[in-house]
């Protein structure tokens, strides 16, 4: 399962939140303003930086503030587009 930490203020998240549901992509989209220990979290992730959205991939790895052609690269390296 991916997880999508963000905030609904966040422009680079909405994006985010966006390609996924259309590509089809299941994510658990985790508000990081609603909830100090996702915040710490996600920064922890992040090497402390305060950027979102984060993004936590099956295989361990994440990304940080991806465009969407980098996300979707790295959807498709993990098998998960069905095109």
């Amino acid at each position: 399962m991916i997880e999508l930490y963000g905030a609904d203020w966040c422009g680079d998240c909405l994006r985010s939140k966006r390609l996924l549901t259309r590509l089809g992509v299941d994510f658990e989209y985790l508000e990081v303003d609603k909830d100090d220990a996702l915040r710490d979290k996600a920064v922890a992730i992040n090497g402390g930086a305060q950027s979102i959205p984060v993004i936590v991939f099956s295989d361990g790895s994440h990304l940080t503030e991806p465009s969407d052609p980098v996300l979707r690269e790295k959807l498709e390296s993990l098998g998960l587009l069905g095109e």
